[in-house]
């Protein structure tokens, strides 16, 4: 049986084939196919079934499949003929040789790297904003955002992830330069192309990581316990900077940075730095003190300086406050914990507002105060309960003065619903001959005696 196995066939480019490897090589191609055609004829279908995929994602998906299981295919007829060719000989002992395979090897591992991403970020991403859709009816912009926020996310991680590989496994490691010797060692650490794989593959596993958390587990956790917005957006903050902040130390160590030394160098920097960036690191502990303190969260309605706009982003050392102009204003984060602010959706979201309105001397009061408050009533934009009232402010120098006291959700829009109910006012005091009186001053000259 040896014997026969061993028969020389033919001979291609100077190297003779067996029985055995014909053999070898069929069984395969027969696998690989047989493999090929039960993954996208039999698994796919049931796949797909559960899982809703766009027609150019499965065509994708299917031509990634069919190049993976073509190079794998070359790559092992390589190996079984020993057709493998030497490319480029390299002169570095550490340096590996480029062959035909190595190339192949490569090609495998990134079409493993694109099916993996397409998997991830195309199917299981998109499946799990798709319910999110089907319960909610239509995605918003934020978690529109957030979608192609982690779908890019995923596509960096799996692809460095590939590069790694190939570089590690083929020894394609340059080396840029030396760091000096530190205390009690004879050489440096050498700086290579791994130490820059390293240190952007955990950035981004630090990014993932924190989509995850926030997306995936936090989300539930908020809806369950109905936290109010502002507490979400205060905890996913701090979270946010708790993995960064892990992340870009072990980025560094990665670099090859010690930390050790880093630190201990830095320190009198640190101190000079501290001295002229006094008002940044206000900001910054301001920002921390207001995600922990939360007496102003995202989404308040808050007044400034004269100034009175919707908080929509707290960040680290600044946040931003849309006007009712629609314009955005970036506030320095310790004005917010510092000076005087007016928070008025802190403990409640309605708050009390009113018109002042002076009618002549002589006018019927009992009809004014009725006059007022059936105005505030017709108005939508006036809550029923508490329900509004009129004060009777004082005896001024040309009128009587009243205010028109009311409730409101509108706090940017206050003074547009002010200003409707002035309107209506007017027209109500025509119609029930009621007069708005305007300064008057008497005015005595005193004659000269003769």
């Amino acid at each position: 049986m040896g014997e026969f196995f061993n028969t020389e066939l033919f001979s291609i480019l100077g190297k003779v084939i067996t029985v055995w490897q014909v053999a070898a090589g069929s069984l395969l191609l027969a696998g690989l196919f047989l493999a090929y055609w039960l993954i996208t004829f039999r698994l796919s279908p049931r796949l797909f079934e559960k899982v809703e995929v766009e027609k150019n994602d499965r065509r994708k998906m299917w031509s990634i499949l069919a190049i993976f299981f073509m190079l794998s295919a070359i790559l092992g007829l390589l190996f079984i003929f020993k057709f493998d060719r030497l490319l480029i000989e390299t002169t570095r002992e550490t340096a590996p040789n480029l062959k035909i395979s190595t190339i192949l090897q490569a090609l495998i591992i990134w079409q493993l790297a694109r099916l993996l991403d397409l998997v991830i970020s195309k199917i299981l991403i998109h499946s799990y904003y798709e319910q999110k859709e089907d319960r909610a009816i239509e995605l918003d912009q934020y978690q529109k955002d957030s979608k192609r926020h982690a779908n890019r996310t995923v596509q960096y991680v799996v692809y460095v992830l590939a590069l790694l590989f190939i570089v590690q496994a083929f020894e394609i490691n340059p080396e840029f330069f030396t760091y000096p010797p530190a205390k009690g060692q004879d050489e440096g650490t050498p700086f290579t192309l791994v130490n820059i794989l390293n240190a952007v593959f955990i950035l981004l596993v630090a990014r993932l990581i924190s989509w995850v958390m926030i997306q995936l587990i936090l989300k539930n956790y908020y809806k369950s316990k109905n936290i109010n917005v502002g507490s979400q957006y205060a905890i996913n903050q701090l979270l946010q900077y708790f993995v960064y902040v892990i992340a870009i130390l072990m980025a560094l160590e990665a670099l090859g940075f010690s930390l050790t030394v880093l630190w201990g160098g830095a320190a009198a920097l640190l101190v000079g730095i501290g001295l002229g960036l006094q008002e940044t690191f206000k900001d910054l502990f301001s920002g921390i003190i207001m995600l922990f303190e939360r007496r102003i969260e995202v989404g308040d309605v808050v007044e400034i300086d004269g100034l009175v706009g919707t908080v929509r982003r707290i960040g680290v050392r600044t946040s931003l406050v849309e006007t009712r102009d629609n314009i955005t204003v970036i506030v320095p984060n310790s004005k917010l914990i510092i000076d005087k602010v007016v928070n008025w959706s802190l403990n409640d979201k309605k708050a009390r507002f009113y018109v002042a309105v002076g009618v002549a001397y002589g006018s019927d009061t009992e009809l004014v105060k009725k006059i007022l408050l059936n105005v505030a009533r017709e108005n939508a934009f006036v809550l029923r309960h508490p329900p509004p009232f009129v004060r009777f402010v004082n005896f001024g120098d040309s009128s009587l003065d009243f205010q028109i006291h009311f409730w409101s959700h509108e706090f940017l829009r206050i003074e547009d619903v002010k200003s409707d109910i002035r309107f209506e006012i007017d027209q109500a005091f025509r119609k029930n001959g009621v007069t708005i009186p305007f300064p008057q001053r008497d005015v005595w000259m005193r004659g000269g005696g003769e």
